[in-house]
């Protein structure tokens, strides 16, 4: 029973990056390629606070959005420069700085040996140690934040992102400030990734910078991609597919080490099949 609440529990932290980033990239066409970066820094503020400040968990998870709003507004300066092609380029290059850092900053993040003794999460009279009462709680926040989204894509702030990604010229021509309106999306995007971070650092209690790299990034790119046509609910659903083979490839007569590989092996091949077959899932309403 706990084996099949571990995987509830991650799929629940990545739809939260997952249903986080769609927002940014299907509705403000931004390709974004921070995910890791930013889910890894939150998580390590999380474990800093909590475990060697003795921090309560939602108090320091408070703290992490407060601070990467700070944080994301600095980054989106410096990407906000960039043309579309080299904003990409950049929020890759922010992933390799972010995992250097956390590699090598050893006085603050422990370097290759990582935090330990992450703290669980605490609310009054209810503790959120056992995995059963800590999956609630990743559900619950996971809702919450799923009807959030429901609530931008269907408010007239979504109409304006929408505009700005079919014609940015044109909604520049009705005096929008398109700049205050990326740079919104892309903050609301964080807080999805700061409240991840700190979910995985206080499930697993342990976190070193293996686990925020690159691949990863890829990963949640992935799962949104395959999400099609900025449906929320179809991210959620190939969070799960995703998350969910390579486990059951284990149970099965693939090998260990090819089944902990399925996961890039799976969406490397859809990707390419999409690409062939159906390439309007891969660009949104339009039909080809």
């Amino acid at each position: 029973m706990d084996y099949f609440v571990h995987i509830a529990i991650f799929i629940w932290i990545y739809t939260i990056l997952s249903l986080g980033l769609n927002l940014v990239i299907w509705y403000a066409w931004l390709l974004n390629v921070t995910q890791a970066a930013f889910y890894g820094i939150w998580a390590y503020i999380t474990a800093i606070l909590t475990s060697r400040y003795q921090m309560n968990f939602f108090v320091a998870m408070l703290v992490g959005v407060l601070v990467c709003s700070v944080l994301s507004y600095l980054i989106w300066i410096v990407l906000s420069k960039f043309s579309w092609d080299f904003y990409a380029l950049g929020s890759i290059w922010f992933n390799f700085i972010v995992f250097s850092i956390l590699l090598n900053l050893e006085s603050i993040t422990n370097g290759s040996l990582g935090i330990r003794w992450i703290s669980k999460p605490q609310l009054f009279f209810i503790d959120f140690s056992p995995n059963s009462y800590f999956l609630i709680l990743v559900i619950a926040i996971t809702a919450l934040l799923y009807l959030f989204s429901k609530y931008i894509v269907n408010s007239s702030y979504w109409r304006v992102l929408k505009s700005i990604r079919e014609d940015e010229e044109a909604i520049r021509a009705f005096w929008y400030d398109t700049l205050y309106f990326k740079l919104s999306i892309f903050i609301i995007w964080a807080w999805f990734a700061s409240i991840a971070g700190s979910l995985f650092a206080s499930y697993m209690t342990f976190i070193d910078p293996t686990s925020f790299t690159i691949h990863e990034s890829i990963f949640m790119l992935t799962i949104v991609i395959l999400g099609w046509l900025a449906n929320l609910k179809w991210s959620v659903l190939w969070a799960v597919i995703l998350i969910i083979l390579p486990e059951v490839l284990r149970f099965i007569w693939m090998p260990e080490e090819i089944a902990a590989q399925s996961r890039q092996l799976m969406y490397g091949l859809v990707l390419v099949l999409l690409m062939l077959y159906r390439p309007q899932w891969l660009i949104w309403e339009y039909k080809l």
